[in-house]
C-alpha cells in the first residue's frame, strides 16, 4: 500500500505491461515468409517493438533486404493486422508480478490508464483476451489521436480523458518513447527493464527503474512527494 498516493499510473503495453514478443515475432514472420523474405528471430523482433505495426513492418522487412514500396506495405499491414488479431494471444502472458500490482492499486482507488501505440483494435482485445481490461479508466492507442507517443499529447490527453492532475501522475515504459514521452510531459516515470529496449535501460532518463513488477510499490513511493 502507498501511504500517499499519486493521481494516476499510466502502463504502456506491449513490454511493460504484457510480453508479447512471441505473438509479434509470429506475425511479423508470417507476413515475411509470405513475401518471400527470411524469418527474424525473436531477440531482433524486441527491438523493433514500440512504434507500432507499419513501423514494425519496414524495420523487419529493412532487417531482410530491401523495404517495399508505400503501397506493398499498405497490403503487408493489412496482412499482418489480420494475422496478428487471429493470433493476438496465443502466446501472450502478463509479466510476472504485474496482477498483484494491478489489483494493490484498484484496491487503493488509483486510477490507471494505459498509452501504448497499438493501434485500438488490437490493444482492446487483447487487454481483454487477459482479462486486464477492467483495470483501466482509458485505454489510449497509436490510432486515437493525430498524435502518438513520444508526443508528449498523447500521454497529456490520457490524463485528461480521466480527470487526473498529469504532474501527479506516474508513466510505466519499457523503451526511449515510453520515457521520452514522460519527460516532454514533465511527468515521473518508471523504466522496466524486462521490455523490449533496445537501449541500456539505465540509459533511457527514467526516475526509476524496477527488475520485476515486487519492486514497483517502493519505486512509486519515492516518486509521490
Amino acid at each position: 500500500m502507498l501511504k500517499k498516493t499519486p493521481s494516476a499510473i499510466i502502463f504502456d503495453l506491449d513490454g511493460t505491461l504484457v510480453d508479447s514478443a512471441l505473438d509479434l515475432t509470429a506475425s511479423l514472420n508470417y507476413v515475411l515468409k509470405k513475401a518471400g523474405r527470411q524469418a527474424i528471430d525473436i531477440e531482433h523482433v524486441r527491438n523493433m517493438v514500440g512504434q507500432g505495426a507499419r513501423a514494425l513492418i519496414v524495420k523487419g522487412f529493412s532487417h531482410t533486404g530491401t523495404l517495399p514500396t508505400d503501397s506493398e506495405i499498405d497490403v503487408l499491414l493489412t496482412e499482418y493486422l489480420d494475422y496478428y488479431f487471429d493470433h493476438i494471444s496465443a502466446q501472450t502472458v502478463l509479466f510476472d508480478g504485474l496482477e498483484e500490482v494491478l489489483k494493490s492499486l484498484k484496491q487503493q482507488n488509483i486510477p490507471m490508464a494505459v498509452c501504448t501505440n497499438k493501434v485500438s483494435k488490437l490493444s482492446n482485445a487483447l487487454l481483454k483476451n487477459l482479462e486486464i481490461d477492467h483495470y483501466f479508466s482509458a485505454v489510449t492507442c497509436g490510432d486515437s489521436f493525430d498524435f502518438k507517443k513520444p508526443d508528449p499529447r498523447h500521454l497529456l490527453k490520457t490524463c485528461k480523458m480521466i480527470g487526473v492532475d498529469p504532474s501527479k501522475a506516474i508513466m510505466v515504459g519499457d523503451s526511449k518513447i515510453d520515457i521520452d514521452t514522460a519527460i516532454a510531459a514533465n511527468i515521473p516515470s518508471i523504466a522496466v527493464s524486462f521490455g523490449y529496449s533496445e537501449i541500456a535501460i539505465s540509459a533511457l532518463g527514467a526516475d526509476m527503474v524496477i527488475d520485476h513488477y515486487d519492486q514497483f510499490m517502493d519505486a512509486a513511493a519515492k516518486l509521490i512527494p
